[in-house]
Protein backbone atom coordinates (compact mmCIF):
# COMPACT_ATOMS: atom_id res chain seq x y z
CA UNK A 1 0.00 0.00 0.00
CA UNK A 2 1.03 3.73 -1.06
CA UNK A 3 1.86 6.06 1.77
CA UNK A 4 0.38 9.38 1.63
CA UNK A 5 2.67 12.04 1.07
CA UNK A 6 3.81 14.85 3.58
CA UNK A 7 2.12 17.96 3.83
CA UNK A 8 3.88 20.09 1.68
CA UNK A 9 5.99 22.87 3.07
CA UNK A 10 4.65 25.73 1.41
CA UNK A 11 1.21 24.69 2.57
CA UNK A 12 2.22 24.21 6.04
CA UNK A 13 4.59 27.59 5.74
CA UNK A 14 1.37 28.98 4.24
CA UNK A 15 -0.59 28.02 7.66
CA UNK A 16 1.67 29.61 9.82
CA UNK A 17 1.26 32.93 7.78
CA UNK A 18 -2.23 32.80 8.06
CA UNK A 19 -1.78 32.66 12.43
CA UNK A 20 0.07 35.49 12.02
CA UNK A 21 -1.52 37.59 10.03
CA UNK A 22 -4.36 36.99 12.08
CA UNK A 23 -2.74 37.81 14.79
CA UNK A 24 -1.26 41.27 13.31
CA UNK A 25 -5.18 41.71 12.43
CA UNK A 26 -5.98 41.45 15.77
CA UNK A 27 -2.95 43.80 16.82
CA UNK A 28 -2.82 45.05 20.44
CA UNK A 29 -6.25 45.52 21.81
CA UNK A 30 -6.31 41.90 22.60
CA UNK A 31 -4.75 40.72 25.63
CA UNK A 32 -4.43 36.92 24.02
CA UNK A 33 -2.22 38.69 21.40
CA UNK A 34 -0.02 40.78 23.60
CA UNK A 35 0.62 37.31 25.79
CA UNK A 36 1.94 35.57 22.23
CA UNK A 37 4.18 38.48 20.83
CA UNK A 38 5.62 39.46 24.05
CA UNK A 39 8.24 36.36 24.66
CA UNK A 40 8.26 35.99 20.58
CA UNK A 41 10.19 39.57 21.02
CA UNK A 42 11.78 38.14 23.73
CA UNK A 43 13.47 35.27 21.76
CA UNK A 44 14.29 38.02 18.96
CA UNK A 45 16.43 39.31 22.09
CA UNK A 46 17.60 36.04 23.13
CA UNK A 47 18.68 35.14 19.15
CA UNK A 48 20.47 38.30 18.62
CA UNK A 49 22.06 38.46 22.19
CA UNK A 50 23.47 34.79 22.05
CA UNK A 51 24.48 35.73 18.49
CA UNK A 52 26.90 37.56 19.95
CA UNK A 53 27.77 34.89 22.64
CA UNK A 54 28.59 32.30 19.79
CA UNK A 55 30.36 34.00 17.37
CA UNK A 56 32.68 35.03 20.75
CA UNK A 57 33.28 31.50 20.97
CA UNK A 58 33.87 30.79 17.29
CA UNK A 59 36.60 33.74 17.62
CA UNK A 60 38.06 32.15 20.64
CA UNK A 61 36.88 34.59 23.44
CA UNK A 62 34.91 33.71 26.16
CA UNK A 63 31.74 34.06 26.24
CA UNK A 64 30.78 35.59 30.12
CA UNK A 65 26.95 36.23 30.44
CA UNK A 66 23.76 37.07 29.43
CA UNK A 67 21.15 39.65 30.36
CA UNK A 68 17.89 40.02 28.89
CA UNK A 69 15.35 42.65 30.00
CA UNK A 70 11.56 43.45 30.25
CA UNK A 71 11.73 45.72 27.53
CA UNK A 72 13.21 43.33 24.94
CA UNK A 73 16.88 44.96 25.57
CA UNK A 74 19.44 42.74 26.46
CA UNK A 75 23.27 42.48 26.88
CA UNK A 76 26.07 39.51 25.99
CA UNK A 77 29.38 40.19 27.42
CA UNK A 78 32.27 38.54 26.89
CA UNK A 79 36.25 38.54 27.06
CA UNK A 80 38.81 38.31 25.31
CA UNK A 81 38.17 40.21 22.08
CA UNK A 82 40.33 43.29 21.26
CA UNK A 83 38.14 46.88 20.60
CA UNK A 84 39.97 47.35 17.26
CA UNK A 85 40.04 43.78 16.14
CA UNK A 86 38.69 41.86 13.33
CA UNK A 87 37.47 39.55 15.35
CA UNK A 88 35.40 42.29 17.27
CA UNK A 89 33.59 42.94 13.91
CA UNK A 90 33.04 39.26 13.99
CA UNK A 91 30.96 39.16 17.17
CA UNK A 92 29.17 42.67 17.32
CA UNK A 93 27.83 41.26 13.63
CA UNK A 94 27.40 37.73 15.06
CA UNK A 95 24.29 39.71 17.83
CA UNK A 96 22.71 41.68 14.21
CA UNK A 97 22.92 38.39 12.19
CA UNK A 98 21.41 35.70 15.04
CA UNK A 99 17.37 36.33 14.33
CA UNK A 100 18.24 35.90 10.58
CA UNK A 101 20.36 32.84 11.35
CA UNK A 102 17.88 31.39 13.62
CA UNK A 103 15.17 32.06 11.38
CA UNK A 104 16.59 30.47 8.42
CA UNK A 105 17.17 27.66 10.79
CA UNK A 106 13.77 27.30 11.46
CA UNK A 107 12.07 27.39 8.15
CA UNK A 108 15.30 24.17 7.73
CA UNK A 109 13.40 22.31 10.41
CA UNK A 110 9.53 23.18 9.78
CA UNK A 111 10.38 21.18 6.06
CA UNK A 112 8.92 18.15 7.79
CA UNK A 113 6.57 17.35 10.65
CA UNK A 114 8.93 15.23 12.12
CA UNK A 115 11.82 17.20 11.32
CA UNK A 116 10.01 20.06 13.21
CA UNK A 117 9.53 18.19 16.37
CA UNK A 118 13.11 17.31 16.63
CA UNK A 119 14.04 20.65 15.69
CA UNK A 120 11.53 22.16 19.01
CA UNK A 121 13.18 19.79 21.50
CA UNK A 122 16.30 20.31 20.37
CA UNK A 123 16.04 24.01 20.56
CA UNK A 124 14.26 23.69 23.79
CA UNK A 125 16.85 21.87 25.50
CA UNK A 126 19.41 24.68 23.79
CA UNK A 127 17.92 27.33 25.69
CA UNK A 128 18.06 25.66 28.67
CA UNK A 129 21.79 24.84 28.40
CA UNK A 130 21.92 28.74 27.68
CA UNK A 131 20.40 29.65 30.94
CA UNK A 132 22.08 27.13 33.01
CA UNK A 133 25.92 28.67 31.41
CA UNK A 134 25.02 32.51 30.90
CA UNK A 135 22.22 33.97 31.85
CA UNK A 136 22.57 35.94 34.83
CA UNK A 137 19.41 37.91 35.67
CA UNK A 138 16.12 37.15 37.12
CA UNK A 139 13.82 38.01 34.33
CA UNK A 140 16.11 36.51 31.70
CA UNK A 141 16.17 32.90 33.43
CA UNK A 142 12.67 33.33 34.23
CA UNK A 143 11.88 33.63 29.81
CA UNK A 144 14.93 31.42 28.74
CA UNK A 145 13.94 28.85 31.11
CA UNK A 146 10.00 29.03 30.79
CA UNK A 147 10.84 29.60 26.59
CA UNK A 148 13.16 26.21 26.53
CA UNK A 149 10.59 24.18 28.44
CA UNK A 150 7.96 25.33 26.29
CA UNK A 151 10.02 24.30 23.02
CA UNK A 152 10.57 21.24 24.75
CA UNK A 153 6.36 20.39 25.62
CA UNK A 154 5.77 21.44 22.16
CA UNK A 155 7.74 18.52 20.78
CA UNK A 156 6.24 16.34 23.35
CA UNK A 157 2.43 17.22 23.28
CA UNK A 158 2.13 18.54 19.57
CA UNK A 159 1.56 16.19 16.53
CA UNK A 160 3.96 16.09 13.75
CA UNK A 161 2.12 18.39 11.62
CA UNK A 162 1.21 21.38 14.31
CA UNK A 163 4.72 21.19 15.18
CA UNK A 164 5.27 21.79 11.62
CA UNK A 165 3.03 25.26 11.86
CA UNK A 166 4.53 26.10 15.18
CA UNK A 167 8.21 25.96 14.06
CA UNK A 168 7.33 27.77 10.53
CA UNK A 169 5.25 30.44 12.96
CA UNK A 170 7.95 30.89 15.05
CA UNK A 171 10.55 31.58 12.19
CA UNK A 172 8.15 34.28 10.44
CA UNK A 173 7.83 36.25 13.79
CA UNK A 174 11.91 36.13 14.08
CA UNK A 175 11.88 36.88 10.03
CA UNK A 176 9.37 39.90 10.63
CA UNK A 177 12.01 41.22 13.93
CA UNK A 178 15.03 41.60 11.20
CA UNK A 179 12.81 43.96 9.84
CA UNK A 180 10.83 45.43 12.55
CA UNK A 181 14.17 45.72 14.46
CA UNK A 182 16.09 47.26 11.01
CA UNK A 183 16.30 50.38 12.79
CA UNK A 184 18.88 49.43 15.05
CA UNK A 185 21.47 48.88 12.21
CA UNK A 186 21.57 52.78 11.70
CA UNK A 187 21.98 53.98 15.39
CA UNK A 188 25.35 54.35 17.17
CA UNK A 189 23.78 54.34 19.84
CA UNK A 190 22.30 51.38 22.13
CA UNK A 191 20.35 52.06 24.45
CA UNK A 192 19.47 48.80 27.08
CA UNK A 193 18.57 48.31 30.76
CA UNK A 194 22.22 48.48 31.65
CA UNK A 195 22.35 52.05 30.22
CA UNK A 196 24.16 53.16 26.88
CA UNK A 197 26.48 52.18 24.93
CA UNK A 198 28.10 52.18 21.36
CA UNK A 199 25.89 50.18 18.97
CA UNK A 200 27.11 47.04 17.16
CA UNK A 201 27.21 48.83 13.96
CA UNK A 202 29.44 51.73 15.79
CA UNK A 203 31.87 48.87 17.19
CA UNK A 204 32.13 47.20 13.44
CA UNK A 205 32.98 50.50 12.09
CA UNK A 206 35.61 51.27 14.87
CA UNK A 207 37.61 47.67 14.47
CA UNK A 208 37.08 48.01 10.65
CA UNK A 209 37.01 51.52 9.90
CA UNK A 210 34.03 53.28 7.79
CA UNK A 211 30.48 54.53 8.79
CA UNK A 212 28.53 52.46 10.82
CA UNK A 213 25.36 53.09 8.26
CA UNK A 214 27.47 51.56 5.62
CA UNK A 215 28.05 47.91 7.86
CA UNK A 216 24.23 48.75 8.40
CA UNK A 217 23.78 48.14 4.89
CA UNK A 218 25.80 44.85 4.29
CA UNK A 219 24.71 43.27 7.79
CA UNK A 220 21.05 44.22 6.88
CA UNK A 221 21.45 43.01 3.32
CA UNK A 222 23.07 39.75 4.80
CA UNK A 223 20.91 38.76 6.93
CA UNK A 224 17.93 39.41 3.85
CA UNK A 225 20.32 36.49 1.69
CA UNK A 226 20.44 34.61 4.90
CA UNK A 227 16.15 34.50 5.04
CA UNK A 228 15.44 34.08 1.39
CA UNK A 229 18.27 31.01 1.75
CA UNK A 230 15.82 29.77 4.24
CA UNK A 231 12.71 30.21 2.64
CA UNK A 232 14.45 28.97 -0.57
CA UNK A 233 14.90 25.33 1.61
CA UNK A 234 11.12 25.33 2.22
CA UNK A 235 10.06 25.93 -1.70
CA UNK A 236 13.03 23.42 -2.51
CA UNK A 237 11.35 21.05 -0.07
CA UNK A 238 7.82 21.24 -1.36
CA UNK A 239 8.69 19.98 -4.47
CA UNK A 240 10.37 16.75 -2.66
CA UNK A 241 7.77 15.46 -0.52
CA UNK A 242 8.33 11.59 0.67
CA UNK A 243 5.61 9.74 2.54
CA UNK A 244 4.82 9.94 6.03
CA UNK A 245 7.15 7.66 8.10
Amino acid sequence: MNEPPAPSPVRALAGAAAIVLLLYLLGSASFIVRVVEAPLVWLATFAHETGHGLAAMLVGARFERLVIFWDASGVATHSGVAADSAARAIVSAGGLLGPAFLAAAFFALGTRPRLARVGLALFGAFMLAIAALFVRNVFGLVFTVGCGALFLLGARKLGPERAQIAMLFVAIQLALSVFSRADYLFTSVARTGAGEMPSDVANVAAALGGPFWLWGLIIGGWSVLVLVGGLGVVWWSSGRATPLR
